[in-house]
């Protein structure tokens, strides 16, 4: 597997762009469209939420036909809590790109994120959206991952080129996400982009498979919003002979799209608000599955666990009890908790462990901890974020 630039359109026969239409109030790239040259397969994972919002809904409803050309990404505006004309809306800009492209309203997927409760501009956007299909090309994937971005800071991209049936194949993709971030969906939007010939069944089964093990094991602070997405199109365009039934060729297919998602999933944890280093909270020796996701959730979660990372504490104690109320079955008298490579804990209990090198080990870009419940051969990982004052500062200013 080797890694390329281009992000979404690394792959053959997709075309992307970002611009700035004003619903920004800095000026930034706030529209970006990615097309497919071709109908491409697609599939898609939504939020869980009850609350969903209205560009999300749409897009919904247009992934049950199976394919696509083409998603429209605003940011700066969620698109939710709207009413009726929110769903309008979308359905309009869906429209109008639809008439760009030549192809159905339904052939086009919306996206929106930003602020909850507010009207889109649509005399912003409609006037953008022939500028936007104008200017989308084979190496505008950068400006596509700039435009969807809302308090991140930075674009997050990638794309992968591996074998599949004795074929060239690439898999690209571009994801927005720093708060309002926690598994079962949050506050981000994936895109992944492949030239891979797969069928949609396996398309479909391919992406809920790799997102359950990637996009839903970030939390950055525990709240699930109302309009996201992680949507995958697949063109064909590589024209391998074709993914049809399990087996050698899908595994490779699926390692290569968790590849992509497990990169894009980790620059949104380490991209939290906020947030000055990227953790990763692993549980090993569960007695069950759920038990190691609990576990490691509770942790991830946690404000303490959270505040001790920002501020190099080493106060283990917090990790122990964050796995106790965790709802995970297992005894406290066999658990060992790392910080890193350090033993802090074991069985239970203090261990003499030298605190100077403990703190440089939580003073790093990146901090692993491990958790060993030594109950069993389960276990799991979620990535998350430490918890610093900015993060105060940025959402108790957000709509202003």
């Amino acid at each position: 597997m080797d890694i390329l630039k281009g992000g979404v359109t690394a792959p053959e026969g997709f075309f992307a762009t970002g611009v700035a239409c004003g619903l920004k109030k800095d000026g930034r790239k706030d529209l970006a469209i990615v097309c497919s040259e071709d109908s491409a397969a697609v599939a898609g994972v939504f939020t869980t939420n009850k609350v969903k919002g209205h560009s999300l809904q749409l897009t919904m409803e247009h992934v049950k036909t199976g394919y696509a050309n083409a998603i429209v990404i605003n940011s700066g505006n969620a698109n939710a809590c709207v009413g009726e004309q929110g769903y309008e809306d979308a359905l309009r800009i869906a429209t109008v790109t639809s008439g760009l492209l030549d192809c159905e309203p339904d052939d086009i997927l919306v996206a929106s994120t930003g602020v909850i409760g507010e009207r889109l501009n649509m005399d912003a956007i409609v006037p953008a959206l022939e500028e936007l299909v104008s200017n989308m090309g084979p190496d505008g994937g950068k400006y596509a991952a700039e435009a969807i971005m809302t308090t991140d800071t930075v674009p997050k991209e990638i794309a992968v080129e591996l074998e599949l049936q004795d074929t060239k194949v690439v898999i690209g993709g571009m994801a927005k996400g720093s708060g309002m971030i926690h598994p079962n969906m949050a506050t981000m939007i994936g895109i992944i982009t492949t030239d891979a010939n797969i069928s949609r069944k396996l398309l479909d089964k391919a992406l809920k498979t790799v997102v359950s093990s990637t996009f839903n094991r970030v939390t950055v602070d525990g709240d699930t919003s109302v309009c996201d997405m992680v949507v995958i199109f697949a063109n064909g365009m590589a024209e391998n002979p074709g993914i049809i039934n399990e087996g050698e060729d899908y595994e490779n297919f699926v390692k290569g799209l968790e590849y992509v998602c497990t990169y894009l999933s980790r620059l949104i944890a380490g991209d939290g608000e906020g947030a000055t280093k990227l953790v990763e909270v692993v549980v090993e020796g569960a007695g069950k599955q759920d038990d190691a996701y609990k576990a490691a959730c509770a942790v991830a979660k946690s404000p303490l666990v959270k505040t001790m990372m920002f501020g190099n504490d080493v106060n283990w104690g917090r990790i122990m009890t964050a796995v106790g109320y965790s709802g995970a079955e297992f005894d406290p008298a066999f658990v060992d908790i790392y910080i890193g490579d350090m033993l802090v804990c074991k069985a239970g209990g203090a261990v003499d462990f030298d605190e100077t090198d403990a703190r440089r080990l939580l003073e790093k870009r990146e901090v692993r901890l491990l958790i060993k419940l030594n109950r069993g051969i389960y276990a799991d990982r979620v990535w998350t974020c430490d918890l610093s004052d900015d993060y105060v500062k940025i959402n108790a200013s957000y709509r202003t």
